[in-house]
């Protein structure tokens, strides 16, 4: 009897367990579903006649209107993280905050950014590793996660701009929707500040079903390498010790099999005939 119980107690926990399962997943491809932000009319974001793009608060606030009434979870979702990229809650007053804070918690607002973060972290690593491979040579690679511009600095390595984590970024959200609508890249931009000088490099990071959530930045201290390094020939040794520093050794081959070929046969590098 009491053997005959627990299977009926077993069946029905594994009848349970298993519709609790496809709910759960009906629920996950309920939540993903909808069209991207920008498909609609009132995308917040727009160039003037200079063709600088601004972010359109009445646009905004239309979207909050809709999809509070109409439910788009890929879109309202792509519409917070954009909401936070503008500080609406702090800048925008009155009923359309409130409004704003109602949206947030419908599509539960404190998920998308925390599920941001967690995105962000193999990047992180990513950030890591590289500036890792590379130290002490003036090469700076840094995350910002752009969830929080005001907050965006999310990890960086070999500090040549004497940033702390958490510095603001709020001007690359505006400037990397730009350069995406205008099918541009962000590569090897010089900056001058005063006597420094930088060769940048900006990699926007772009997540399906959210739109802008990061950029990977790698800056160059100019003068560093061509006043210091150039012009020195033990900084110059030391950089390239840096540059060339390895922690193992490895067997393996990453060559194509003509090169391989040729570097059994004694080629040294790439541009050896």
């Amino acid at each position: 009897m009491i053997f005959t119980e627990l299977i009926v107690d077993i069946a029905a926990s594994a009848i349970l367990l298993f519709f609790g399962f496809l709910f759960g997943k009906f629920r996950e491809r309920k939540m993903q579903g909808g069209k991207n932000l920008d498909d609609y009319e009132f995308y917040p974001f727009d160039l003037d006649e200079k063709k600088n793009l601004f972010f359109d608060v009445k646009k905004f606030n239309a979207a909050v209107t809709y999809f509070i009434s109409k439910r788009d979870n890929t879109a309202a979702r792509q519409l917070i993280l954009i909401g936070e990229q503008n500080n609406v809650e702090g800048n925008i007053k009155g009923p359309e905050n409130t409004s704003y804070k109602k949206l947030y918690k419908k599509y539960d607002g404190d998920k998308i950014i925390d599920d941001t973060v967690k995105y962000l972290e193999n990047y992180k690593r990513i950030v890591r590793l590289i500036g890792d491979s590379f130290p002490d040579t003036g090469m700076e690679i840094l995350l910002h996660n752009l969830s929080n511009p005001s907050k965006a600095l999310y990890h960086i390595k070999n500090n040549v701009t004497g940033r702390d984590i958490e510095a603001p970024a709020t001007n690359l959200v505006h400037d990397l929707k730009m350069r995406g609508m205008q099918n541009q890249d962000k590569l090897n931009y010089e900056l001058n500040i005063g006597s420094r000088k930088f060769k940048c490099t900006t990699m926007p990071i772009y997540r399906d079903g959210y739109g802008l959530v990061g950029a990977i930045c790698i800056n160059v201290d100019y003068h560093y390498l061509d006043q210091e390094v150039r012009n020195n020939q033990k900084r110059l040794n030391d950089f390239l010790d840096s540059f060339l520093k390895t922690d193992m050794v490895l067997d393996e081959n990453i060559l194509s099999k003509n090169e391989y070929e040729k570097a059994l046969a004694g080629k040294t590098h790439f541009r050896d005939a």
